[in-house]
């Protein structure tokens, strides 16, 4: 292409080959941010050979040019004896390429001025993006409804449950029970026009994560220059409109409206009008902090409260302090609530005389309004609907210009370096990277420990005969016309693996390499195994096999909030045998660090995967050492090179190596190795497409036994002089070849000599030896339940300590929270002079643990999400159960909503001014800290029981809505109909209620007006009104314990029985 079209093309690679290599024209080897060389790939070993140093003939080009500017990998390539070697640092090659006839050559190019008249001034591209606004805008119409079309699932399952809720509401208003005419019945309807509205908000709460899971394509896109930020937003914003339409219509219209018998004017439609309010408060006012994840955070804090003023039960306009005012103004959800009470109470039905002289109004409908703080006058409904139309246009503006010019948190995607650390230098475990340390000896009685070791360890065999593996069919397979139930990925394999002898497993992607691993590990979590397995001649038990193994998963999943020190102390700690004191297991640590050179970055944070932390090949060695530290005697590896360069690979291969001549057993599973790496194996298994194997045995001296035996196939194709073995194998043993040759590489090796000798060898190792004595354990961890306690709360204590952004997001957004409600509600709790202070002080309080708790919900999910992972890699390596974690990861979360509690109780008690004695102090901050648990505690409960964020925020959100609906806050429990009075009860955001509002007034015997009643007391008023009473206070607060404590043992049975990784 670049030769035939005349294109410019630039490509970085990681590990190229040699035949890859060799396509190329030019090649620039860039170093510490400059160039060493630039020019001609023919010219480079030159430039080399003049400062010294000569590349070998078994040794890639590209492997050497990263290897030879490294400190420790230097030396071997000095070939000019006459001469002592010095470390020639990256500035002196620089100087030595600008002298060199290739830098001087290009030095005079960048110095002569360009011909303009060699090209046409249209070749310059002068437009910021590739076509017009409008095709910009009309590509990303299709791809938002193509995206929208795939999410059908999540829609579906939104109007199930918009569908739902509207039936719960139903059963709750019913018709019959809606009465109308007097004061006294309108606190239903002002409740149901409020559930209502905060259906509408919650439904965009959960559009909000999927908005911000999509930011980071985004990003890239827009750096890209594919499209600017409005083209982006846009589409979101229109193709959600026929959505909120239509579930406007769900609720109000077809279910809610007509069922809970409200009215509508014939000139404004409140089912038009709710359809706007989910266009604006569905998704405008959360989308606005998405722009970035972390960062917007605070805003959405800081902007919620003033939206949530002017809902009913709040303190009225006229209430509210002076400085305060503008909020009221400034809140969307003042103006929605005021349109739907507005449409409601003016409409003839609500036209009555008032009767009740101490209001001033001439109807019961305005009277209400009246009563409850809302505008009376008619034209405030045209003013509401103007004012949410202006909010939807401006929230979206906003949304723009946040995606326009803000970018990621955090985005650094630096690593910790820890090659130039010449302190350690002395160590020099380098062993050169060729590997040359390698045994090929496969006898019975090379079972030597060639390196020291503080703890010993039993050296193990494993072999498998016979082994198949399939699963169900897959439905999209189905679908193409695969015939058959099951769908074979492993076809009869059988070998051997055996300390001291490192094996490669190798073939094609989709081989079934991983597959087979998978299932001698014992980490398939599905499908059928045959076949046998044995460990050391005994038939392997997966519950004391976890103990003898590691499994190194090519992910690197780690905690990212602990030191790399931390992260293997702590594997110590709970896969080492409880008879391992605490000294000799640091030495342990120590010496494993050492073998793995990991002293340099001992006391680096981990981090996340190309965000922040350890580089790649640092995260490679470390998950080695996480698994050898556990002492095991047989490792598995999946693709420990994978996404690493040529010379980061030769670091994590030389760290295995080291771990096999311990006299482990080792096993990797290896793609598209450099010839340096595939001749560091001793022993190979070559897999075909279909779960076969093709080979199985040693690799020899510079690859000689695999390609005597490969070519011995009569019409397989010799190797030329330099080829990568590896490259040549997987060439000729591919379907094509195989097609072209018409022959079958499994049926030759079946009946060559080679399978017989590794059939003798199989049925030996499962032979048990003479004296040998089948693994058991006492126990079925290594440590005790306690020690596993204390082991996962240490980790989680670092890990939560670490992470800054969510602790000081945490107690920033509580302090911002507690001040502005403080300032909201400022001395609410001293006036109680009418029923509508005591409805003040329930709005505050059901509003400070409402929100504070759905803040501590969301917020814990993410977080859960990545230890989630986390936990399925430990606990499947049989660290620990799931009970001491879990107990673990509540504590540690217990503390900090412990210390969030004091500070919110701190700046809220005293500023919504309630009684100061050590009974209501006391209960009011047991209640909030409760709520608190048990909110944190279902976000991770919901967490454990769903594959992902997206699905645990749209389940949260369905029981968000039930609890608000339920708590006694919109309809108090004695008017909820009798057949769904169970409901109140089963809810704990009730419990809370009903124990924060009666421990602060219940035991008033103050008098106070009531609308439409008289005088009476706040006591009597409580137990009439929400059925409170005082002395119930202690079985509520035990019903606090209750609700923890159950949602802790579903969340302990979700992450016990239920495995969301597919394997």
């Amino acid at each position: 292409m670049v030769h035939l079209m005349d294109l410019t093309m630039v490509i970085s690679l990681l590990q190229p080959d040699p035949e890859t290599y060799k396509l190329f024209d030019d090649v620039i080897l860039m170093l510490e941010g400059q160039i060493v060389y630039q020019g001609p790939c023919k010219d480079v070993l030159e430039f080399f050979e003049s400062i010294g140093f000569k590349c070998p003939d078994r040794k890639g080009v590209a492997d050497f040019l990263q290897e030879v500017t490294s400190r420790k990998d230097q030396e071997q390539y000095w070939y000019k004896t006459e001469q002592p070697y010095r470390y020639i640092p990256i500035p002196e090659f620089t100087r030595a390429f600008k002298a060199f006839h290739i830098g001087q050559k290009i030095e005079t190019n960048i110095r002569t001025p360009f011909v303009k008249s060699k090209t046409h001034p249209d070749a310059l591209v002068k437009e910021k993006y590739g076509i017009s606004n409008l095709d910009l805008l009309k590509a990303c119409f299709h791809k938002e409804w193509l995206l929208t079309k795939r999410n059908y699932v999540l829609y579906i399952f939104k109007t199930f449950q918009l569908t739902f809720m509207s039936l719960v509401a139903m059963a709750v208003f019913f018709r019959t029970e809606m009465h109308v005419g007097s004061l006294e019945d309108g606190g239903k309807f002002f409740g149901s026009l409020f559930f209502a509205l905060l259906i509408v908000m919650f439904n965009g709460m959960a559009e909000l994560l999927l908005t911000v899971m999509r930011l980071p394509v985004f990003y890239k896109h827009r750096d890209s220059l594919l499209y600017p930020a409005w083209a982006f937003a846009l589409p979101i914003w229109v193709l959600k409109i026929p959505l909120s339409l239509m579930e406007a219509g769900i609720w109000v219209s077809n279910i809610l409206y007509y069922r809970i018998c409200t009215r509508c004017q014939q000139n404004r439609s409140s089912c038009k009008h709710l359809g706007r309010l989910h266009l604006v408060a569905d998704f405008s006012p959360w989308r606005i902090h998405s722009g970035q994840r972390q960062v917007s955070f605070l805003s959405f804090c800081h902007y919620f409260p003033c939206s949530k003023l002017a809902a009913p039960s709040y303190p009225l306009f006229y209430d509210t302090e002076p400085w305060m005012s503008w909020g009221f103004y400034a809140s969307p959800m003042m103006y929605a609530q005021n349109a739907l009470v507005i449409n409601e109470f003016l409409s003839e039905r609500w036209r009555a005389p008032n009767v009740y002289m101490r209001i001033n109004a001439s109807t019961v409908g305005e009277a209400l309004l009246k009563s409850r703080g809302f505008f009376t006058k008619d034209y405030w409904f045209y003013v509401s609907i103007g004012a949410l139309i202006g909010f939807s246009f401006l929230f979206n503006i906003l949304f723009i210009v946040a995606l326009t010019f803000l970018n990621p948190f955090g985005d650094t995607k630096s690593a910790i370096r820890d090659e130039g650390d010449v302190k350690n230098s002395n160590r020099n475990l380098f062993e050169g990277a060729e590997m040359t340390l390698k045994s090929t000896s496969t006898t019975s009685d090379d079972h030597i420990i060639r390196r020291g070791m503080v703890l010993p360890f039993r050296p193990l065999s494993l072999a498998f005969n016979h082994v198949s593996y399939s699963i169900d069919m897959p439905t999209e397979m189905k679908g193409r016309g695969v015939e058959g139930d099951r769908l074979q990925l492993l076809k009869d394999v059988s070998g051997a693996f055996r300390p001291g002898i490192l094996t490669a497993l190798v073939g094609v992607s989709g081989a079934g390499k991983t597959t087979l691993m998978d299932v001698l590990a014992g980490r398939k979590t599905g499908g059928r195994i045959e076949g046998d397995i044995f460990v050391s001649g005994y038939p392997k038990n997966q519950a004391t096999f976890a103990r003898v193994s590691g499994y190194c998963e090519q992910n690197d999943i780690h905690s990212p909030n602990v030191t790399v020190y931390e992260s293997l102390l702590y594997s110590a700690w709970l896969r080492l045998s409880s008879e391992v004191i605490t000294k000799k297991r640091k030495i342990f640590v120590h010496e494993l660090m050492e073998l793995m050179e990991l002293n340099p970055i001992r006391d680096a944070l981990v981090g996340h995967p190309g965000v922040d932390g350890l580089s790649i090949e640092q995260r490679k060695r470390l998950t080695i050492a996480v698994e050898l530290v556990a002492n095991p005697s047989i490792i598995f590896l999946d693709e420990p090179t994978s996404g690493l360069d040529a010379r980061a690979a030769a670091i994590v291969m030389r760290t295995v190596r080291n771990t096999v001549d311990t006299g482990r057993t080792v096993v990797c599973t290896i793609h598209q190795p450099s010839i340096d790496i595939f001749e560091s194996f001793d022993e190979l298994i070559l897999m075909r497409m279909g779960g076969q194997i093709i080979y199985a045995g040693p690799v020899g001296h510079y690859s000689c036994k695999l390609v005597e035996y490969f070519e011995a196939i009569s019409g397989v194709p010799k190797i030329r002089n330099g080829y990568n073995p590896a490259t040549w194998v997987l060439e000729v043993t591919s379907p094509a070849t195989e097609n072209q040759l018409n022959i079958d590489y499994a049926q030759i090796y079946f009946n060559s000599s080679l399978y017989q000798e590794n059939q003798e060898l199989i049925r030996e190792i499962s032979t048990p030896s003479s004296g040998s004595k089948d693994l058991f354990f006492h126990t079925e961890y290594a440590q005790p339940f306690l020690i596993q306690c204390k082991a996962c709360l240490w980790k989680q204590h670092w890990s939560y300590w670490r992470n800054t952004q969510y602790n000081v997001t945490r107690f920033v957004t509580t302090v911002v929270i507690a001040v502005l409600f403080g300032v909201v509600f400022w001395k609410k709790g001293k006036k109680m002079e009418k029923q509508q202070d005591l409805l003040n002080i329930l709005g505050a309080l059901y509003a400070i643990v409402v929100f504070i708790g759905a803040i501590n919900q969301n917020a814990v999910q993410p977080i859960f999400a990545i230890e989630r992972t986390v936990f399925y890699r430990e606990r499947a390596a049989g660290m620990y159960s799931s009970l001491p974690y879990a107990i673990a990861q509540v504590t540690i979360e217990s503390i900090y909503i412990t210390i969030q509690t004091s500070i919110y109780v701190f700046f809220l008690y005293p500023m919504i001014g309630f009684e100061w004695t050590t009974a209501t102090v006391l209960w009011f901050y047991f209640y909030m800290l409760m709520s608190n648990i048990y909110f944190i505690m279902f976000g991770m409960m919901t967490m454990s029981l769903t594959p992902s964020p997206q699905i645990s925020a749209v389940l949260i959100y369905f029981f968000q809505c039930l609890w608000n609906l339920f708590s006694g806050f919109i309809i108090p429990r004695p008017q909820i109909p009798k057949w769904s009075r169970w409901c109140y009860w089963g809810t704990p955001l009730s419990r809370t209620i009903y124990g924060l509002l009666t421990s602060q007034v219940g035991q008033q015997d103050l008098m106070f007006e009531v609308p439409g009643t008289g005088n009476t007391t706040v006591e009597g008023f409580m137990k009439k009104e929400f059925g409170f009473e005082y002395d119930f206070l202690p079985i509520v607060a035990a019903a606090h314990i209750g609700w923890i404590l159950l949602f802790f043992f579903i969340f302990v049975c979700g992450i016990k029985y239920l495995n969301f990784q597919q394997r």
